[in-house]
Formats: structure tokens, sequence, C-alpha cells
């Protein structure tokens, strides 16, 4: 009986054997031999509502050569950059593709990443969504809604997850789908799909939603190596309520910080938040209305030992440009100018996506680096070196002592000259400036709003379909790179007509104000298009807004177009 009972059990024991064995060895083998053994994820918020969500993955067993982690399909239009890296060694960064379908399936966003011949046991993801994903309350400045996925999206099933959100400084939890900011669960299913929400309080000044559309940095080396700085920024309040005072982030060591608005008025002092980060706040002249955009400036100068060293008449600049900003940025270009006789030697490879532009004149070099979309995620560093002799240091004074000796040697010989009736000469106004620089920088100019028209009737062709994708990136990246041409043009010759003081410095001022207010209009009419088409804007509030700012536009453009005439009548 007993032996009758055990082979019955054997039997039994084989046939679960024979069940289960090939089931589980074409799941393994579907697999490609790996497993998720834990996910740990952190979503956090940068000081303009950007998001950031990390996912940190162990796997075991044979990892493949690429990997696929991806969010609900709803996720897609707020996507703005992803990049993976090994876990335990940073510096190690695998390629990404972003955008495309998770494993073949509908519904989820799938982000691919390609390890090659280096799969790690251990990496992570880094995604940044926009901050349309953060909503502010319409009566309460601090209290923010936050949408976000709870889990990310994977192949396989996974053994263990811990989720957390980091809010910025002072956040508070207030309530949302989730219970707390800490939440975990075992045995994460394949293909999980989760959108939520949480909503928490955060001090003022500690989160604007807002868009940095456009950061210039300007950085002079004078011939000492003395650096001093000037950052342009272009914003535009993206939340609910009027903006009075933003966060700005300088590099280290800044010094004797100050700041105007785009009409030059000066602000009050800037505020130095800690000394351990160069964070300030700016007091604006006038508030940021919701879909509006405004302009500062803010001036500072730099220790010249953390950033130039020099051997010799060898110098270096080495820069971590926006380590520590707590924003997106999504257009920025920094400019170095450098010392009368400088010449730039060598360049260091630069941060991937970032174009390099030397100008060389006659006595100054400069180096531009331009990007778009940048933050402190990325590691985007300037190294480059150049030779300055310290003769170059008694140039001007030399050219200005022998301008003086000229002048006095003429004055002797025209008091020595014999006077006549012809003899009187009336000096013509605006010798300073020579007619041949005015029509260069006339003819430069119309050039470049020649270039914007063709560009805007692009931008509309493509809009309507009726250019291809290709040829339409061709024909942007011709616009483009000839409207940089032109502005380094129009930058030098208004130096030039600029330096001539008097009626000439007035009119490039005045243009300087038109152009400030014609690209402080452009850029809330995009606003305003962005804001209606996602139902953020009735159709009567975007037709008066576009009403008013059409209307200032052509007043900035009448006033740039008087400017042009004058200075065209001024050549004859």
């Amino acid at each position: 009986m007993r032996k009758t009972t055990l082979a019955f059990a054997i039997l039994a024991a084989a046939m679960v054997l024979l069940i289960v064995f090939p089931v589980t060895l074409r799941k393994v083998q579907a697999s490609g031999d790996y497993a998720i053994t834990h996910v740990d994820q952190n979503v956090s918020l940068m000081y303009n509502g950007y998001i950031v969500v990390n996912d940190t993955v162990q796997l075991s067993g044979q990892v493949p050569a690429s990997f696929e982690v991806g969010f609900p399909h709803v996720f897609g239009p707020y996507l703005v950059s992803g990049e993976a890296f090994d876990t335990n060694n940073p510096s190690t960064v695998f390629p990404v593709t972003l955008n495309e379908p998770l494993a073949g399936r509908s519904g989820y966003l799938g982000i691919g990443i390609d390890f090659g011949g280096n799969a790690p046991s251990v990496f992570s993801l880094e995604v940044l969504f926009a901050n349309d994903l953060v909503f502010q309350d319409s009566s309460n400045s601090s209290l923010y809604t936050l949408v976000f996925p709870e889990f990310p999206s994977l192949t396989q099933e996974v053994n263990s997850f811990n989720g957390s959100i980091t809010l910025p400084p002072d956040g508070s939890y207030v309530s949302g789908s989730i219970s707390n900011l800490t939440y975990w669960q075992d045995n994460l299913s394949a293909f999980a799909y989760n959108v939520s929400q949480v909503s928490f309080n955060v001090p003022y000044l500690e989160m604007q939603l807002l868009d940095v559309d456009q950061l210039n940095r300007k950085v002079g080396i004078n011939e000492f190596g003395g650096v001093t700085a000037s950052d342009t920024y272009y914003v535009t309040n993206k939340g609910t309520l009027s903006i009075s005072s933003v966060s700005v982030w300088l590099p280290a060591g800044a010094s004797n910080v100050a700041a105007v608005d785009q009409l030059g008025r000066a602000m009050s002092a800037p505020t130095q938040i800690s000394a351990n980060e160069s964070r300030y706040t700016l007091n604006l002249t006038r508030a940021i209305d919701p879909v509006l955009s405004a302009i500062f400036i803010v001036n500072y100068g730099l220790p010249s030992g953390n950033y130039v060293s020099s051997q010799g008449n060898s110098y270096s600049v080495n820069m971590s440009l926006f380590a520590s900003v707590d924003y997106y940025l999504n257009y920025t270009s920094v400019s170095f100018v450098l010392p009368e006789g400088a010449n730039i030697r060598t360049v260091g490879d630069a941060f991937s996506g970032v174009s390099i532009g030397l100008q060389r004149d006659v006595f100054q070099n400069s180096i531009t680096f331009t990007t778009q979309g940048i933050s402190s995620l990325e590691n985007f560093t300037v190294d480059f070196s150049y030779d300055y002799s310290p003769l170059w240091v008694a140039f001007r004074p030399t050219i200005w002592a022998m301008a003086f000796a000229l002048i006095g040697f003429a004055a002797v010989i025209v008091v020595r000259r014999p006077k006549t009736a012809s003899a009187a000469v009336v000096a013509a106004p605006g010798m300073a400036v020579r007619p041949e620089q005015l029509r260069s920088f006339v003819t430069t100019y119309e050039e470049r709003m020649r270039i914007m028209r063709e560009m805007d009737t692009l931008e509309d062709r493509a809009r309507k379909g009726r250019i291809p994708r290709q040829r339409y990136k061709v024909q942007r990246k011709t616009f483009e790179t000839r409207l940089e041409s032109s502005a380094r043009s129009l930058e030098e010759l208004k130096a030039k007509i600029r330096s001539a003081g008097g009626h000439y410095g007035n009119l490039m001022r005045q243009l300087e104000i038109a152009e400030a207010q014609l690209s402080e209009v452009e850029a809330n009419v995009k606003t305003i298009e962005a804001r209606h088409s996602h139902g953020e804007l009735s159709l009567e509030a975007y037709r008066k807004l576009e009403g008013d700012y059409q209307d200032r536009k052509e007043k900035a453009e009448t006033t740039i177009n008087g400017i042009l005439l004058r200075l065209r009548e001024e050549i004859h």
C-alpha cells in the first residue's frame, strides 16, 4: 500500500514537473534569461516646475544588449529628454531613443536604452518632463498639484519596487492618489499602467511655474584675467497668478551682483539666499502676469582664479556652466569676449548638442557656445585656451598718445598757415561714424529682417503641411546660420556706432529697446498660442491678447523702421 502511494506521489510530481518546467523555461527564454529584481523610483521637482523621474533598475541573469522603460502614452507630449547611465559608474552613459513603442504595444511611451557591450547589473534612467504636468491653485500661489507616473512600465514583472517624491525645500504633502510621499509594491506586474496625482504646499519663492525661454550669458575677460559677466533672461509665467519675484542661480563666487529690467531701470539689490549656493532672489520692477513674458539682466563679477589660469603668455579657461541651476533652460548661449590682442589657440570638446562659433575681429576675438535645452542634469563645461601678450596692455595708451601727437602737429600747421577767405572749415556732424559703416549696418539689418520674414513664411508652410519635414529642417537650419552670422556683424557695427555717442548712441539705445519689446511680444504670442491650443485660454481672451500684442509689435517695428530710415538718410 505504501509503495502504491509512493508511486502515485512520484508520478504526480513528475507530471507537475512536465507541465510546469516547460512553461517556466519558456518564460525565462522569452525574458532573455534575466530578471528585474528591484526598482527604485524618485520623482523630484525643479524650481520652475520641471519634473525629473529617476529610475534605478537592478537586473540579474544574462542582461540583454538593450532595454526598454516605458510610461503611459499620456505623458508623451511632455517628455523633454532622457539619459541613462551605469549606476556604479556614472561616467558610462548609454544612448537612449525617446518616444518609441514599448515592446510594440500601444498606449505606452517607450524609451529604448542601448547597452552595447557594457550591459550593467544596475543602471539609472533620468527622464525630464515639462512643467505642464504641474498645476497651480487659482487662489493659493503655494498650492500645486502634480500629475505623474507612479510606476514605470517594464516588459517584465519586478520583484520589488520602492517609490518616492522629493518636493522643493519646505514643501509638504496635502493629498493625492497616494497616501504619502513614499510608496512601494511587491511583484509589480509587467506593463504597469498608472497615472497618479498628488497635491502639495510649497513656500512662494521655492517654486515658480515659469519657462526660461532664453538665457544669454556674456563673459568678459580683461587683460589682467579679471572676469565679469552679464546674464539676460527671457522668462514666461506658466502659473495662474502673477510673479513679482524670481530666483536665479549664478556661477560660484559671483560678487557685486546687480540687476536691471529690459528698459535699463535698476532693480532692487538681489538677495543671496544661501552662502553655500549662488542663488539670488530678484524683485521685479513689474510683476509678470499669467501667460506673459519679461526680460531682465543680471550683472556680476567672478573670481578669475576659479576660472582662468595662466602660464606665461598662455591662458586657459575652464568653466562648468549651470551646474547648480534648478531650472530648465529652453535656449542658452554663452559668449566669452577676450582682451584685445588675445588669440584663441585650442577649444576642448563641448557637451553633445552644443554648437561653437568663433568671431575674429581685427584686435579682439570671442567664442560663443549655444545649445537647445539644458539643465543641471547635463554636464555643460567649456574649456578653451588663448595666447595673450602683456605688451597689448600699452596698446590703447600708445594709440591715444600718437593720436594726440598727430592732432597737435596738425594744429600747429593750421595755425601757421596763412589765413584766407576759404580757409574756414566746418566739421560735419557725426564724423566719428563713417558712411560705409552706416550703410553696412542698414543693409545687414534689412537683410536680417528679410530672413526673419522668410522664416515666418517657412514656419507657416510647415504648420499647414505644405513642405516636407526634411526640407523644412534643412531650410530652417540655413536661415538660422545666416541669422547668427548677421547677428555677429550687427553687434560689431552697433558697438562702433554707439561709441560715437550723442545722436548715434541715442539711436542705438532706442533700437535695442524696440528689439527687446519685439522679442517680448513674440515670446508672449507663442505662449498664448500654446495655452489656447491646450484649452487653458478661451478664444475671446486669446483674440484680445493677440490684438494687444499685434499693436505692440507694430509699434516696435515702426520704431525700428524709423531708425533705419534716419540712418539711411544720413548716408546720403
